[in-house]
């Protein structure tokens, strides 16, 4: 590196068969570090070289390493892997400015590598690989849903577990499910949605039928637990923030033998009336240090969603600390 009191020129090894991976489309991938940074990046043969601010120029220079090890990986940088590394590296102390390329966990039915994308995703993949129970909470848009159907899928495809188990407690919130239309089970479906949406993407429509038709992917209302035993099953309790105590009480003394559980939710957005305590939460307290399950607590900083977002998640966090009041629907 060298540089001239505020101004540094910094290179990046990255050899020629990465290169036009990490460049992206017509080089937008540079111009988009360019122009966050206000710095300079130019191809060489076997690197790039990088000059301007010397703490930009560090910052580009990590945010680059990190699109390369994913280039090395073979999944050639997106926009939003892009915009996250330039999170990392802008936000990071110099000294944790490392490579951030996860292992996949599964690729896609079109071919996508699904992946943790910040430190606090890795911990949670982590917890599920080594843990038998997992509570994951944590505001919208850090992944918690998704990276469980993707650690699901991944389990049932390489035999981990016989089935998938996937349940969300019912809570009506503004509109009374008697004055839905349809059967019992349509009018859950919407309640239920978001669940086939997102394995729907990690397998495809046609597969998840499939398993649907074979019963190898259950998706149901909490409340169709009751009674049960789930031995060799993947099991992933979502929006438990909503469940009761006893609700989420029954819920974890559904796992049988061979069985893993992840529970997820949002402590700061609950539909339960306010003299209810959320059993994620209760459960938390009540569990803590207990052997064989780990809690992973998610931030803004672990948001993969629309920078946006981040910002939205952090204003109402100000007012909710101000007011002291509970958090708002999501």
């Amino acid at each position: 590196m060298a540089s001239n009191d505020n101004l540094a020129v910094v290179r990046l090894a990255c050899g020629s068969e990465h290169l036009a991976a990490l460049l992206g489309a017509h080089d937008q991938n540079l111009r988009t570090v360019e122009e966050v940074l206000q710095v300079r990046v130019q191809p060489r043969e076997d690197c790039l070289e990088i000059s301007g601010q010397t703490e930009a120029t560090m910052q580009a220079q990590a945010a680059l390493g990190q699109l390369l090890a994913l280039a090395r990986a073979g999944q050639g940088p997106s926009a939003d892997d892009v915009r996250l590394a330039l999170r990392r590296a802008t936000s990071a102390a110099p000294g944790a400015r490392e490579e951030f390329a996860p292992e996949p966990l599964i690729v896609t039915h079109r071919g996508r590598q699904v992946r943790a994308k910040t430190p606090g995703q890795l911990a949670y993949v982590n917890a599920v690989r080594t843990h038998d129970l997992v509570f994951c909470t944590g505001p919208a848009g850090t992944g918690k849903t998704y990276l469980a159907m993707a650690m699901a899928a991944s389990a049932l495809r390489r035999g981990e577990c016989s089935r998938i188990i996937l349940t969300r407690p019912i809570v009506e919130a503004g509109e009374e499910l008697g004055f839905l239309p349809g059967d019992i089970l349509e009018k859950v479906d919407p309640y239920l949605r978001p669940l086939h949406d997102a394995l729907h993407e990690v397998m495809g429509a046609d597969q998840f039928q499939r398993h649907l038709a074979r019963g190898t992917i259950e998706v149901v209302p909490l409340a169709y637990m009751r009674g049960r035993t789930l031995n060799d099953a993947f099991i992933v309790l979502d929006e438990a923030q909503n469940t009761t105590p006893g609700q989420m009480k029954m819920a974890l003394t559904r796992m049988g033998f061979g069985s893993k559980m992840i529970a997820t939710g949002d402590t700061t957005q609950t539909d339960l009336p306010p003299h209810i305590e959320s059993g994620i939460r209760h459960a938390m307290e009540t569990l803590r240090g207990i052997a064989g399950l780990a809690m992973v607590e998610l931030d803004r900083a672990d948001i993969v969603r629309h920078d946006l977002v981040q910002r939205i998640v952090l204003a109402y966090e100000r007012v909710e600390r101000k007011r002291g009041e509970p958090g708002v629907e999501e």
